[in-house]
């Protein structure tokens, strides 16, 4: 954003630091060397700036590192690599279930009291059905890789709604800043034809048209400040705020112009062959390969739990029948196997095979969705590109056009009516020019996406 000499802009400069201090991502730099710079800084008055002012704004990674640090998924992750963990070491136990230790003892003392004693121990062992060990730990190392590709899967749609928030970010600061070079070229304008009319040159209608532009420019300026305002909002909510970047204290007499990061392009992805296939590690691929394999796992297990875990029962007792005999010692040796219920497992078993058609099918539909986006992102890109290249022309033509009927409206040798509709093209091409270089960034963002590629 840039600040200019003219009173009404030092009147507003108070309102639009504000702005500046509330969105944040506006810093003190140079302009871009990619987006239109008409008129150059020019000082700002004595004492207008005295605070601590961000100087480098986020990139794209830090602010997708971040964002990934405040989302539950990422939280959770070691928690969940820690359960894993502990299914795995169940799955290699010797017993279905943890060791059952029964006590027991019984007594006539209450009631004839004769000396009956018997006090008995034992300790039950559930047994794995036939096959069932292995299914256990087989679903047990697809529940684990679910874990680390359900990550990867959360990461790549974060950096989905991180790069459409970030790419309209930047393009409403593209806005605010054409919008505010707009101002500074109407407010020159409507000084020239003030200056003009009091020497008798132009009629006060002219003056009243050069005004009313400014004041167009003007509501325009309000207009982008109100989207950018939005756009800051959204982007926040997804990011929890900025990163920490070095400060500088500004006091005094400041020359320096307000300016927004320069909208760089994420790296150009290395694309695969035409016709090949989405590649086996693409994030999103990744996680619904492992669900369907988690799915067709315990499947597999519910087909093999027919009835519940038959347990080996070892118990010893000590008994006596009266006070006068001895103690006697026995040893007992059994099983316990649980009645099947075949209702039951005809439920559990086609739900399970349920889910895992229902995950399998997700997942060609998913390849099938990520083969078109990235076909489509690419002639995207293209199309984007081609689309730059004409507005940078058209950009660069209605520039020259504007330097050649400014100087002629000087030189008395045009109209005002002429200049205005010749300063509108040229900040309209300006505008379609910034648009499309915004555009062509956010294509590569999408291609990026499509090939599962996070934001470095």
């Amino acid at each position: 954003m840039y600040f200019f000499g003219c009173n009404a802009l030092r009147r507003a400069a108070p309102a639009l630091l504000g702005l500046v201090w509330w969105s944040a991502p506006l810093t003190l730099a140079a302009a871009p060397p990619n987006l239109p710079n008409p008129s150059g800084p020019a000082n700002l008055p004595a004492g207008t700036v005295s605070a601590l002012v961000p100087v480098a704004p986020p990139t794209l990674a830090q602010a997708f590192d971040q964002a990934w640090a405040r989302q539950p998924e990422g939280q959770s992750l070691d928690l969940r690599r820690q359960a894993a963990q502990a299914r795995r070491q169940a799955a290699q136990a010797w017993t279905a279930e943890p060791p059952v230790l029964e006590m027991s003892g019984q007594s006539d003392r209450l009631l004839k009291n004769q000396g009956s004693r018997e006090y008995a121990a034992g300790v039950a062992l559930p047994l794995w059905l036939p096959g069932e060990r292995e299914g256990t730990a087989a679903l047990a190392e697809a529940e684990s890789r679910v874990v680390d590709s359900r990550s990867g899967g959360a990461r790549l749609r974060l950096a989905g709604q991180l790069r459409a928030a970030w790419w309209a970010w930047l393009g409403q600061q593209a806005e605010q800043q054409l919008a505010q070079a707009r101002l500074e070229g109407a407010s020159r304008l409507a000084a020239d034809v003030a200056r003009r009319v009091r020497a008798g040159d132009l009629a006060r209608a002219d003056q009243h048209q050069a005004e009313g532009a400014r004041a167009s420019a003007a509501a325009a300026l309000a207009e982008s400040d109100r989207a950018l305002a939005g756009a800051a909002r959204e982007l926040r909510a997804i990011v929890g705020g900025w990163p920490e970047a070095p400060r500088v204290r500004m006091n005094g007499s400041v020359s320096a112009t307000l300016s927004v990061p320069s909208p760089e392009p994420e790296p150009w992805p290395a694309l695969p062959d035409a016709g090949a296939g989405v590649p086996e590690g693409h994030p999103a691929l990744a996680e619904w390969r492992d669900r369907a394999e988690l799915a067709r796992q315990s499947a597999e297990l519910a087909r093999l739990q027919t009835r519940g875990n038959p347990e080996l029962v070892l118990s010893t007792a000590r008994e006596r029948g009266a006070f006068e005999e001895g103690w006697q010692r026995n040893l007992t040796v059994g099983v316990r196997i649980p009645i099947g219920s075949e209702a039951r497992h005809q439920a559990r078993l086609g739900l399970a095979r349920a889910e895992a058609l229902e995950a399998e099918r997700l997942g060609q539909l998913e390849q099938e969705r990520l083969e078109a986006s990235r076909e489509a992102s690419r002639h995207q890109v293209d199309a984007v590109r081609r689309q730059l290249e004409a507005a940078t022309e058209r950009a660069r033509l209605a520039g020259e056009t504007r330097q050649f009927f400014d100087k002629s409206f000087r030189l008395g040798e045009s109209d005002l009516p002429t200049r205005l509709r010749i300063e509108l093209e040229a900040v309209e091409a300006e505008r379609q020019a910034a648009r499309a270089r915004i555009a062509l960034a956010a294509a590569i963002s999408d291609l990026r996406q499509a090939l599962g590629l996070l934001p470095e």
